[in-house]
């Protein structure tokens, strides 16, 4: 009996080959997008999933007020890992990372790379892969060093390297261990680990319990109840402050560190997660859209198997028996489709590759993998033949053999339906794909409150410190706009505060605000826009290492009436307001400016940026920044980074939503389109004598072709009006996540529809018009 479904299956193929195209096309498409999705979706849930202890590992964050509003932040104190490992004994393990990059020595081989410093619990904790070494000694002396293989091949080449030496900043490290790379599922990204007693070394360590730099994460003896642990630690820092810092610290599981990072009121309030839900529903309506036109495409063709299902019947098969059959055959359909699929997936995961960012491999060697894909591919079969296997199978076979079986063209039917869903989900993603890039395209116009271009800067390394000065002549000389010092880069902001006094600030009001620094010069520098006094010159007031400028924020905050020479203290250290400049946007340009302090020279300094000149080409100052650098900091590599270029990665990850958004629209149209195509070819193959009658009674091609459309125009009608509340109610909540953010405007939603209805009648008019074209001879020939 099997061998028989499967010819029949074959035959019924092999005799409808356009129809079996784009059934197997439209299922291909649709589960081949499916998987890509579902391959992006397992890499985001998996991320440090594979950790044994992961049950018993969590990060300590903190909790408190300010601006009246409850706040929680991922960075602690330095000071608290060794607290709570002496205090807490449900604690197992505990240790602190610090990132930040270094330039590392061998030879003539000079690399600057990321360096994650660490207590040496941490190869306990994590199941980072030693390849060499042991992970209970490799950090435990302050001149080790951990290498990842790729690092390892970067500073020796082939050559064992374990062992050997390398040097950061004039200090000398051995080799203890070589760690396996980093898998793309980790929220980790350093490239080595440096030993805690470096931090100590280079003076960096601390035991000051407002100085919130390093994260500091937890292992739980076994047995021990978390929100139990939570509540005992809560006061930690309140206690060891002597209430000075009065805020909370609770405990964030591993599960959670990745998808769930963002808090409200002080709790858990979602994060990359809604994105992966976003993206979910996403690939479960492309694969429900490509099973949609298989399912419309098998009920349309129904009188052709009525007969089929009649003689079936009157030979004694039941109903049970034939939707089997018919199920079988889209399995079998769906295995094709599968197959097609899969190839489809390994062609295109480079490319899908570049476009998230990542590097996403299938997982050949998993036997789960594999039967996660059968199971996927049966399933689909499943869904899309289950409606045509019972809706074939319910036929009469009295009426079918007496031929009064008739097809229903009822106002309403499940096709209609399933056609009108299609189409409201495509034009769904057609909106979210427009709004999206409206956002992107909103804050990349918007006024950034300084001059980006033209401007670079370079991390402070080695000798560029102690040779500033003359480094900063020589390039004014040579014909550089301006020359200044930072704390961060002009892109981002590396630090905050809630320790700002004034005088005339309210006692308890506690505002963060953000912290910046620069020696003199910063305004010409970065164009930025004086509203009130002047940027710092300390040729001219030396008093100004103990200058502050104000941003606009900060001077409201402050409420005086005239900031320039009020007296703002920053913890111990004592600034003269010389300057307010007009907010510019240092952090997320989806969010509206914080306040910001910009404190002088006797603040700390990391960056140097430099503003090219207008005389030269940008690549002759180029090389000639890079010669003067060269011969102050010789053991250093030259390494810049354009301002402007470096604010345009704050748009990569929305404009990746949009690309992706608008790739899986596109896919959807095209599927739609598909399932369109097939059902007019199927309909006008149904009318060809009504065509025929219609042109010889003195029809034109042009009344019959929109007679053939109007249904369809009208499925597409319905569509846009489902979809047009449906996603202006997606993107509202959307946009609600930036505080600066584009309105959802008509047009928008008048567009999409525009371009459905577009693209809906170039795909049905074509088969309309082809049949319109007949020679109605030979279609009433047989009359």
């Amino acid at each position: 009996m099997f061998k028989n479904y499967l010819k029949i299956a074959v035959r019924n193929l092999l005799r409808n080959k356009g129809f079996s195209a784009i059934n197997i096309l439209g299922l291909s498409v649709g589960m081949a997008s499916a998987l890509l999705i579902l391959l992006w979706m397992y890499n985001e849930l998996s991320y440090d999933r594979f950790h044994s202890k992961g049950d018993r590992l969590y990060s300590a964050w903190n909790r408190g007020v300010f601006d009246g509003k409850l706040q929680c932040w991922s960075s602690t104190p330095k000071i608290l890992c060794p607290t709570l490992k002496e205090e807490y004994p449900e604690i197992a393990n505990v240790s602190r990372n610090y990132s930040r990059w270094y330039v590392t020595k061998v030879g003539e081989t000079k690399i600057s790379t990321e360096a994650m410093t660490t207590d040496a619990a941490f190869l306990e904790m994590f199941d980072f892969e030693l390849v060499r070494g042991n992970a209970k000694t490799a950090l435990n002396n302050i001149s080790s060093i951990v290498l990842t293989q790729k690092m390892a091949i970067k500073m020796f080449g082939t050559e064992e390297a374990m062992g050997k030496t390398l040097t950061i900043d004039k200090d000398n490290f051995t080799v203890t261990g070589i760690l396996k790379d980093l898998p793309v599922n980790t929220g980790f990204t350093f490239e080595y680990l440096l030993p805690w007693q470096y931090m100590k070394k280079t003076g960096q360590d601390d035991d000051h319990w407002g100085n919130n730099s390093v994260k500091t994460y937890i292992e739980l003896k076994p047995g021990t109840n978390p929100a139990s642990f939570a509540e005992k630690i809560k006061d930690v820092t309140i206690r060891h402050s002597n209430k000075t810092e009065e805020h909370e610290v609770f405990i964030h599981p591993i599960s959670k560190w990745h998808l769930y990072s963002n808090f409200e009121n002080g709790k858990v309030a979602g994060g990359r997660i809604i994105l992966v839900r976003l993206f979910g529903v996403i690939a479960a309506f492309i694969l429900l859209i490509a099973c949609i036109n298989f399912m419309n495409l098998s009920t349309a063709r129904s009188e052709k198997r009525a007969k089929e299902v009649g003689i079936r019947k009157t030979a004694g098969a039941n109903k049970g028996l034939l939707v089997g059959q018919f199920i079988g055959e889209s399995v079998m359909i769906s295995l094709i489709a599968g197959t097609m699929a899969f190839v489809m997936v390994m062609a295109a995961l480079p490319a899908f590759n570049s476009l998230i960012g990542k590097n996403l491999e299938l997982p050949f060697s998993s036997i789960y993998f594999w039967l996660a894909v059968l199971a996927f591919i049966v399933l689909t079969g499943i869904v899309a033949g289950s409606y045509p296997a019972f809706f074939l199978s319910s036929f009469k076979p009295i009426a079918i053999l007496k031929g009064t079986f008739k097809r229903t063209n009822a106002a309403v039917s499940p096709r209609k339906v399933l056609v009108v869903v299609q189409f409201s989900f495509a034009i769904v993603l057609i909106i979210s794909t427009l709004i999206v890039g409206q956002q992107i395209k909103y804050a990349q116009r918007r006024d950034a409150g300084y001059d980006r271009g033209q401007v670079l800067f370079h991390w402070i390394t080695g000798d560029l410190e102690k040779n500033y000065r003359q480094i900063k002549t020589e390039l004014l000389a040579s014909g550089i706009a301006s020359v200044t010092k930072t704390a961060s880069p002009l892109s981002n902001v590396n630090s905050d505060t809630w320790g700002i006094e004034w005088r005339g600030k309210n006692q308890g009001e506690k505002i963060d605000f953000d912290r910046f620094s620069e020696d003199e010069g910063l305004v010409k520098t970065a164009g930025l826009q004086l509203i009130a006094g002047r940027d710092m010159d300390l040729s001219k007031f030396p008093s100004d290492s103990a200058a502050m400028i104000l941003n606009e924020s900060a001077a409201k905050i402050m409420r005086f009436k005239d900031p320039i020479g009020e007296i703002v203290k920053d913890g111990d250290k004592v600034y003269r307001v010389v300057g307010v400049v007009k907010d510019f946007v240092i952090g997320s340009p989806y969010e509206h400016a914080r306040p910001m302090v910009i404190e002088g020279a006797q603040s700390y300094f990391n960056v140097i940026h430099i503003k090219l000149g207008t005389e030269r080409s940008s690549a002759d100052q180029l090389k000639t920044v890079e010669a003067i650098f060269r011969r102050y900091n010789p053991d250093y590599p030259f390494e810049y980074h354009f301002v402007d270029q470096d604010y345009a990665l704050k748009f990569e990850d929305t404009r990746r939503i949009a690309t992706l958004t608008g790739l899986f629209a596109g896919l959807t149209i095209f599927i739609s389109c598909l399932g369109l195509f097939g059902l007019a070819a199927y309909m006008a193959e149904n009318r060809v004598k009504e065509i025929g009658v219609r042109k010889v009674l003195g029809a034109s091609v042009a009344s019959i072709a929109t007679l053939l459309s109007r249904e369809f125009m009208v499925l597409v009608g319905i569509s846009i009006l489902i979809a047009i509340p449906a996603a202006w109610y997606m993107m509202s909540l959307w946009l609600s996540d930036f505080s600066y953010r584009v309105g959802i405007q008509w047009w928008v939603f008048a567009l999409a529809g525009i371009l459905a209805i577009v693209v809906s009648l170039l795909t049905v008019s074509y088969q309309a018009i082809r049949a319109a074209l007949l020679d109605p001879v030979k279609s009433l020939r047989s009359e």
